[in-house]
């Protein structure tokens, strides 16, 4: 470790998406990889057994940073203690005013944008198979065959429990195209969602819109294609975090 750096292990589902630009399949964990790396903060990937979680995180969820043998759960808490260790790396030129309105940014993403992700993966049956193989594929076949299944119906109730899918999934996917058209008109023609530098609220959408453009949810990736001054930001987000 460098500048007296803590150890830290990001902790992650068990599958590589096996694609270059996408380290998870869970945004949460991706925003959290950016982050690091953004921050220039070395830290170890490592792949947990799901039947575990609870032991990382008793509400069984993804990511947890640990920080030199403290669990940290959360991503927005991560992204606190990221910024508490690397101070104004994930808000670098940001006044008072500008740190807020970065921080609503990221919570917009993580309330606002996360649905369509579950919604694209958990609902539609043509995403349906990227969970299902990369959350479930290494479980014991006899549990592979009934929990991905409760699980799948679950994360459904939720949804319709928001009100992103009580009207139906095409339903939830215009709303889905509208936002979009709207992060388009919003999206900057150069530099980043709030100035010259990436910030959390870039790291926050781009976590979510990045997962919408899986190459193996191609019909949402395409949703993404369309709106290219937006995909034009997406790319630059890349590029400064990776």
């Amino acid at each position: 470790m460098t500048d007296n750096a803590p150890a830290l292990t990001l902790c992650d589902f068990p599958a590589h998406t096996g694609l270059d630009g996408w380290d998870s399949f869970s945004p949460f964990v991706l925003e959290v990889s950016r982050a690091l790396r953004l921050a220039k903060l070395p830290f170890e990937h490592r792949r947990v057994d799901i039947l575990k979680l609870k032991e990382l995180n008793p509400l069984g969820q993804l990511p947890v940073l640990i920080v030199d043998g403290e669990k940290v759960a959360d991503s927005t808490l991560i992204l606190h203690r990221i910024e508490a260790l690397r101070p104004s790396a994930l808000t670098q030129g940001l006044d008072a005013r500008a740190i807020a309105e970065a921080w609503l940014w990221e919570e917009f993403a993580d309330t606002a944008l996360y649905p369509y992700v579950l919604a694209t993966r958990w609902v539609d049956d043509r995403g349906w198979p990227v969970p299902r193989n990369a959350f479930f594929g290494a479980m014991p076949a006899p549990l592979r065959a009934v929990v991905p299944g409760i699980v799948r119906r679950a994360t459904k109730q939720k949804l319709i429990g928001r009100d992103f899918t009580r009207g139906g999934l095409q339903a939830c996917y215009e709303r889905m195209r509208r936002t979009l058209d709207t992060l388009e008109i919003r999206a900057p023609d150069d530099g980043f969602w709030l100035g010259a530098h990436p910030s959390v609220a870039d790291l926050g959408l781009f976590a979510q819109l990045h997962s919408l453009r899986l190459p193996l949810t191609a019909f949402q990736a395409e949703e993404v294609a369309k709106r290219q001054r937006l995909s034009r930001y997406l790319d630059r987000v890349d590029a400064a975090t990776r």
